[in-house]
């Protein structure tokens, strides 16, 4: 592609607006080779000829001979997007499993996804004399009992995730050990360890451990191999995943060409200049003149409704003018059933497809080939993630080209003013603790249900598992005494172990991630037919397929007629409307018991307790396609979602609301800045990820203004707790955190990115975003708080 001709005619185009607010260049670099001292099959030399692949990047050959050697070390790679870290796992493991016919190998990917995804990698390279020696299987929540029985059988390398190997794999260790994978297994793959992160990661923390614990039972002791995109700490992350150190390899040796980053700012539509065009409309000109011009595009955007807008108006438009290439686009996200995902995927990789509108869905490392340009729509709310969007372009030794194309609301625009600022930051910390007194426990009690805890297990776990198995027992002891429930009992050489009365297994009651696992099947009974289209899980349902939404699907319009909650479905039908549709959320969070009070009114008071957190869909507004006018809101009558969490609460000095107001500010914005900082800074203190946790200003609870930070998690983990215990060393964080960012007004990196829970199915282009809060403002609130 030669993306400098491209961008001469955007700006010479008749509707070209000085858009383009900066353009980064990324030098290219030539591909550096090594040759692995480990000695490569001679079968395996030829199948990677076939692929044409006779030389190995650098970051390869020193993946290949750290985890091929006598004394194997376990390994964290990390490079860029398209540099081949896929042979970092399958060249050693495929050379194992011809060396030795028992060697066995577990995959490990955050979704189903990307298990398929490496399984056709390893389907193409296994051809001829590996067919036999190689036998590879997904194992997952798709797959049908008879094949997870002749997985177990007869598979040489399972496929899987971390949820299946929580509650399926390791509970049934009996089983798989009469195979002897357990005893024979020599390496764990663990790919994308960068999604790993805050509660989600804690957990497959504690599902390594325990992994390692049957290991050692089965008198196996595996290498682990982890690949992970381009963050602040990959190999202390890795290490606190698997429990034990790990070499980082991080010097990419894979080809670049020259890559061009472009700002794309929407021009204004209107004389005050408050109004921009659509970034969904601009992405879509863009995406258009990429795949007239040949260039294979993916546009990447934040919501499902935004892909299915973006291809809609696509698809639309090149059905007027090049109807031929209408037909090689295609949305992709979550919500599709898993047959028609692998078909985009496969027409994509071989290149059917020109084109396709997603959400962060192929952000992961699904193989799409090496495609030409990347559009983001939006800030995808972390510099890891917009990363990883733009590298999804790039061939090896071609030009390509990412374009960031900026919504009208204050993050996105910041960027657009500060392109130093954009370029200059660093990737996220990814941060996960798996020392969490909750998650510990949960997954303590998933340990002692498969094998007794035994003093052995410190070592393991890093931490003194039988004081927590102790205090566990002692906790969940009833007074008096009854036939409860949950079981630990210490046996008297001093192991513990587990078990439940009602027979259930602990393992199907701790779930790895807050997103709930249950789903409504989405059914188009349109002319009388019964046919599924589609899903949605139950958080996400009320937001989506309510009573006369519109929900798109690959750009047509269905009406719901009926959503069943008790039946999880939702009744779909085709309907040619001229709008879509915009849920309208109501939040609330409201204390429920108050367990800890420190301070008093006069210096401000802070508390810690119960909270409630509720949301619910209450209207809809209707959205014309291509103009954004709302030409209707209706009610809704849905029941509302709601945790039961634990939170910290905090009121300013009573002084100093007069005095911010007789200063000029309002004292609810320098307590929304005072809580974006909190949200910033109590992660680093409680080793959570800064989804875990969130928070908002109210006043309807305490009758003034209040701010609240509590866990986004049912039950609570502790995080809040942590945040009220250590609230004036946080404060000082943010005072210090906000006094040395040398931003005027504000910026993201200090009082700017609210970390709260959008409405996430909706389209920024009509929806309000949160507002950058006065800087000067928080700053006079933390200097006389902490007074």
């Amino acid at each position: 592609m030669d993306v400098d001709a491209f961008l001469t005619r955007l700006r010479a185009a008749r509707d070209y607006r000085d858009q383009i607010v900066h353009t980064h260049i990324i030098d290219a670099r030539p591909a550096r080779f090594a040759e692995p001292e480990s000695p490569i099959h001679p079968w395996l030399r030829d199948a990677l000829a076939n692929e044409g692949i006779d030389r190995f990047y650098t970051h390869q050959s020193a993946a290949i001979d750290a985890v091929s050697k006598p004394d194997p070390n376990d390994i964290v790679v990390v490079t860029g997007t398209a540099s081949g870290k896929t042979l970092c796992y399958n060249v050693p493991v495929i050379n194992a499993l011809l060396d030795d016919p028992d060697a066995r190998a577990l995959y490990l990917f955050p979704t189903k996804a990307l298990s398929q995804d490496q399984l056709g990698t390893l389907d193409r390279l296994c051809q001829g004399n590996l067919c036999d020696r190689v036998r590879a299987s997904t194992y997952d929540g798709d797959t049908s009992p008879a094949k997870r029985r002749t997985a177990r059988n007869t598979a040489n390398i399972i496929l899987t995730n971390p949820d299946m190997l929580h509650a399926s794999i390791l509970p049934q260790h009996g089983s798989w050990a009469k195979e002897r994978f357990l005893t024979n297994l020599r390496y764990v793959v663990i790919d994308e360890i960068h999604a790993y992160r805050g509660t989600f990661g804690s957990h497959v923390a504690g599902v390594i451990h325990r992994l390692r614990r049957l290991c050692r039972h089965y008198d196996s002791d595996p290498v682990f191999i982890c690949c992970s995109a381009t963050i602040a700490n990959p190999g202390e992350l890795a290490s606190n995943l698997i429990g034990r150190d790990v070499r980082v390899i991080d010097d990419d040796g894979s080809p670049r060409g020259r890559k061009h980053f472009v700002l794309w700012n929407p021009p204004f539509i209107d004389q005050p200049q408050l109004e921009r065009r659509s970034a969904n409309m601009e992405a879509q000109s863009l995406m258009r003149r990429l795949i007239i011009d040949g260039a294979q595009t993916i546009t990447f955007a934040r919501a499902r409704v935004v892909t299915e807008l973006i291809y809609k108006y696509l698809s639309e438009d090149l059905e007027k003018s090049h109807p031929k290439l209408a037909r090689r686009v295609r949305p992709y996200r979550g919500g599709y059933l898993a047959g028609e995902r692998r078909e985009i995927e496969e027409q994509l990789f071989s290149g059917k497809l020109l084109g396709v509108c997603s959400t962060n869905a192929l952000e992961l490392g699904i193989d799409v080939g090496g495609l030409d340009a990347a559009i983001m729509t939006g800030f995808p709310g972390t510099i890891c993630s917009i990363w990883q969007q733009a590298g999804r372009a790039g061939r090896t030794r071609e030009e390509s080209l990412a374009i960031f194309v900026a919504y009208n609301d204050p993050i996105d625009q910041y960027f657009m003013r500060h392109p130093d600022y954009f370029f200059g930051q660093s990737p996220e910390h990814a941060a996960i603790d798996p020392f969490n007194d909750k998650i510990l426990e949960s997954q303590l009690k998933c340990a002692a249900r498969e094998l007794p805890i035994a003093q052995g297990d410190n070592e393991l776990f890093r931490h003194d598992v039988l004081a927590t198995c102790e205090k566990a027992m002692n906790d969940d002891a009833p007074n008096p005494p009854t036939a409860d429930v949950e079981m630990w009992r210490q046996w008297p050489d001093g192991r513990y172990d587990y078990h439940r009365t009602d027979g259930r297994l602990p393992h199907h009651l701790v779930s790895l991630r807050i997103i709930s696992d249950v789903t409504f099947d989405i059914v188009d009974i349109t002319g009388g037919r019964s046919e599924s289209i589609g899903n949605v899980d139950s958080i996400s349902a009320p937001e989506l397929i309510y009573p006369n939404a519109i929900y798109l699907h690959n750009g047509e319009n269905y009406l719901v007629r009926e959503l069943d909650f008790d039946g999880k479905i939702a009744r779909v039908e085709r309907n040619d409307v001229d709008y879509y549709t915009q849920v309208v959320l109501s939040d609330h969070c409201k204390v429920v018991e108050t367990i800890n009070t420190t301070g008093d009114v006069d210096a401000g008071e802070i508390h810690f307790g119960k909270l409630d957190v509720t949301w619910q869909s209450v209207a809809f507004k209707k959205i014309k396609y291509y103009t954004l006018e709302v030409i209707g809101q209706d009610a809704l009558d849905l029941p509302p979602q709601t945790i039961h969490t634990t939170g910290l609460w905090a009121t300013f000095p009573r002084n100093l609301y007069r005095d911010l107001s007789t200063a000029g500010y309002k004292p609810v914005e320098a307590m929304v800045g005072v809580r974006n900082l909190l949200l910033v800074t109590l992660p680093m203190l409680a080793m959570c990820d800064r989804r875990d946790i969130s928070g908002c200003v109210d006043s309807s609870n305490l009758g003034q203004l209040a701010m609240f930070v509590y866990d986004r998690y049912d039950g609570g983990l502790g995080y809040a707790k942590l945040g009220y215990e250590h609230l004036g060393e946080l404060l000082r964080v943010c005072h210090t955190l906000v006094t040395e960012c040398p931003c005027e007004g504000g910026c993201p990196s200090c009082v700017g990115l609210a970390n709260l829970r959008p409405p996430i199915h909706s389209d920024p282009d009509v929806g309000s975003a949160y507002a950058i809060p006065n800087k000067s403002a928080t700053s006079m609130a933390l200097d006389r708080w902490l007074a």
